[in-house]
């Protein structure tokens, strides 16, 4: 298969019956998103599964090609204007790919919360297509759209968090209201807490915690229903700088997982030592799209 034919292959779910000229600017974003994620590790002289080769008999084992990395978010020409003329997003076109980990930076105004609203479907583009998990979340009905947000882990600045409940309630709580078979509920709060390191907290209610293990609370709900997605809405900024450092290793380990992770941030510290993929908006454009700092590389 040829480069051009494996970028066709994975964008074809969200491309439908766009034009031609939208189909290529979706395919040019989706080749610069596929040359800024990690590359298949080699080590010790074995393939990454992605890459395991296949045996063809007498003539031994052939490599296999890299398996094309798959579409967890896209907008296409999305622009969103509110009742009262604001415009809050213009063309915005971007793509995000399973397992990236993506920082959404820009100044107060910009358009990032308005974008994760779009993707949780809390609104929907006034112009413009938004994808994901392979679903075109203008399209969705009513009945569909608890099931895509079972595929995507919100954590909010402010925790959010059921004062009245326990640490193991409030992750259990997720489940509850989606249906989940109680025997299914318990192992799985039981290995998200283990994840967030909240074990030992479990029956603790809010009030007893510090903003640290509320976060963790927090980010232990978020990921309960083992979503493709976590958004991250400012999950540092009520914290001091020592505990936003592990919630940002935290969020790093569950990338390492395989989970799409996009935070929003305006902590430039953080977003400059880390050098992942940064997206930046201004007054509602992408105006940037690259690995590096917090501010454009000079």
């Amino acid at each position: 298969m040829t480069t051009d034919d494996a970028v066709r292959t994975s964008a074809q779910p969200v491309l439908g019956s766009m034009s031609v000229d939208r189909i290529s600017r979706v395919r040019g974003r989706l080749s610069m998103a596929t040359q800024l994620a990690p590359r298949p590790n080699v080590t010790s002289g074995a393939l990454d599964p992605a890459t395991r080769s296949t045996s063809t008999g007498d003539s031994g084992p052939l490599p296999r090609a890299p398996l094309t990395p798959r579409i967890a978010v896209a907008l296409h020409d999305v622009s969103k204007v509110y009742p009262n003329g604001r415009r809050a997003l213009a063309d915005v076109d971007l793509v995000i790919l399973e397992g990236d980990f993506v920082f959404l930076v820009g100044p107060s105004g910009a358009g990032k919360s308005t974008l994760i609203r779009l993707l949780v479907r809390d609104e929907v583009p006034t112009s413009g297509e938004v994808f994901v998990a392979g679903s075109e979340l203008s399209r969705l009905g009513s009945r569909a759209i608890p099931k895509l947000r079972r595929q995507i882990g919100i954590v909010f600045q402010d925790f959010r968090l059921l004062p009245r409940k326990t640490v193991r309630e409030n992750v259990a709580f997720a489940l509850e209201v989606t249906g989940t078979p109680r025997r299914r509920i318990g192992p799985a709060v039981d290995r998200v807490l283990a994840l967030v390191g909240l074990s030992d907290q479990a029956e603790q209610r809010p009030s007893q915690l510090s903003g640290g293990e509320q976060q963790r609370t927090a980010i232990a709900r978020a990921m309960v229903h083992d979503p493709k997605v976590i958004i991250a809405d400012e999950p540092t900024g009520n914290l001091d700088p020592l505990i936003s450092w592990e919630i940002l290793q935290l969020l790093l380990r569950i990338n390492e997982m395989g989970t799409t992770v996009l935070m929003a941030t305006h902590n430039a510290e953080v977003v400059t030592a880390l050098r992942k993929r940064v997206v930046a908006l201004e007054e509602g454009r992408l105006v940037r799209d690259e690995v590096g700092g917090y501010h454009r590389d000079s």
